[in-house]
């Protein structure tokens, strides 16, 4: 086993929204590439925001992507005892202190500050307070260093300073008792054994206010890799308004998660010119070197031609089993009907998503075809009427009904009439399946089967013009 141990930390305030999908993947395939360790966390210290419906939709987000963890889930709401503990170790080595100032009071100094051409910080009123007074409230600050540089080598931006001057004394635990984001995160990776820290940019700032207190706290401080944020296709931020953001929204709309893994590593990621990669294939190639330093724009084109690719190539029984889900959604009873599978087989090769597998499997089972209009005034008409008839007649006669033996029956009818296929073949789709928009005639004749077949077909004549 390597000594390498990473973590997944998520907020349960809402669902595993792409950018800490992305995040959770990058640190899973580390850690399967170098046999270490992957940690999942729940940081629900938020008690207000925090909710079990959000901390199980990220569960099962995690496991619909295929990120396995070794240890977990750890829920931080259990752990206050030990958050507190290390809260008064700071207070009792005067590393930290008690802040008695108003709400009211911090605002209107900041606002003097700002008026002033000051900085917004807090501005030490009660750093060197000594006094208790019994019943007033108050929230404990971490003393930070005032000057001085706090240093780190990000695996992927490089080298990053700040100026000490910059922070201010962090509030580390409310009035309330509850710990702050930025107090409990250091602790935890601490004493989880956490080496490498690997997690959204827009976490960079809190990274040199999170060294200090390692340092105060006396841990080793692990090492940090910044991953760029994702941006709509118009550079901002992802968000809901350029389409769906969370992972199971994906699964909703008929997403593969292979295709989604896929692509979520291929954003901020490269190796070489190289666009399609199974599990196994990321895991062997992943290195954080190859992670851009600028912002990933989010494609849904680029998603979805992933996603058409792996419909294509998938097993038939595995897709089956997914399509039948949509189906289920949509009212469709499946056991009234051809093999689900033989249905994949004629969709897989236009279909982009499951949904719209759906969509294009749902003839297959219908009870009645209530045909398009438009298609109908346009191909089942007086003159295309005998040679539909003679289709009708040779599928009738045909008795190998398979791809072959159709196929077969059609010809005979072609050098019958001397008509081509599409002149004979619109009509038959039509009636068959209510549209022009189809598989072939030839892949719905024999996924329907002969029975259920003829039938359309002789229900079908009714539509055509006397």
């Amino acid at each position: 086993m390597s000594q390498l141990r990473v973590r997944f930390a998520p907020s349960p305030t809402g669902y595993l929204h792409i950018g800490g999908a992305r995040t959770a993947l990058f640190n899973y395939l580390l850690a399967r590439k170098e046999k270490g360790t992957f940690i999942l966390r729940i940081e629900d210290t938020d008690v207000a925001r925090s909710t079990q419906e959000s901390t199980d939709a990220i569960l099962q987000a995690m496991e619909w992507l295929g990120l396995s963890y070794d240890e977990g889930p750890f829920y931080q709401s259990e752990r206050f005892d030990l958050y507190r503990a290390k809260v008064q170790q700071l207070l009792e080595q005067g590393k930290a202190y008690r802040c008695y100032c108003t709400a009211e009071e911090l605002e209107a100094r900041r606002e003097a500050a700002l008026k002033s051409g000051g900085k917004p910080k807090y501005d030490g009123t009660c750093r060197e307070r000594r006094d208790q007074p019994a019943g007033v409230p108050f929230v404990v600050r971490f003393r930070s260093a005032q000057e001085g540089e706090t240093c780190f080598h990000d695996r992927i931006k490089g080298p990053i300073v700040f100026n000490n001057e910059e922070l201010d004394d962090l509030i580390i635990q409310r009035s309330d008792g509850t710990p702050i984001y930025n107090f409990v995160v250091v602790v935890d990776d601490a004493e989880m054994g956490i080496t490498l820290v690997i997690r959204g940019d827009d976490h960079i700032n809190n990274t040199p206010r999170q060294i200090l207190l390692y340092q105060a706290l006396g841990y080793a401080v692990p090492e940090f890799a910044h991953v760029p944020m994702i941006l709509g296709a118009d550079k901002t931020r992802l968000s809901k308004r350029h389409g769906a953001t969370s992972v199971m929204a994906y699964e909703e709309l008929g997403f593969l998660p292979e295709a989604l893994v896929n692509y979520l590593a291929r954003l901020g990621w490269s190796c070489g010119d190289e666009e399609i990669f199974s599990m196994a294939d990321l895991i062997e190639k992943f290195t954080l070197d190859n992670v851009g330093k600028s912002a990933g724009v989010f494609n849904p084109e680029k998603l979805l031609w992933l996603n058409a690719h792996y419909i294509k190539t998938g097993d038939r029984q595995r897709l089956a089993a997914l399509l039948q889900r949509h189906l289920v959604a949509k009212g469709i009873d499946t056991n009234n009907g051809p093999n689900l599978e033989a249905v994949v087989k004629t969709l897989q090769e236009r279909a982009r998503t499951l949904v719209e597998m759906a969509d294009g499997a749902v003839f297959y089972y219908a009870k009645e075809i209530i045909a398009d209009p438009e298609a109908v005034a346009k191909w089942c008409t007086a003159e295309a009427r005998p040679g539909y008839e003679a289709v009708l007649s040779a599928l009738t006669a045909c008795n190998d009904f398979t791809h072959a033996g159709i196929e077969s029956a059609f010809a005979g009818v072609m050098s019958a009439t001397g008509l081509k296929l599409g002149k004979l073949a619109p009509a038959v789709r039509v009636t068959l399946t209510g549209s022009t928009a189809s598989p072939s005639v030839y892949e719905v004749l024999e996924t329907l089967g002969q029975e259920r077949s003829l039938e359309r077909l002789r229900n079908g004549l009714k539509l055509f013009a006397a």
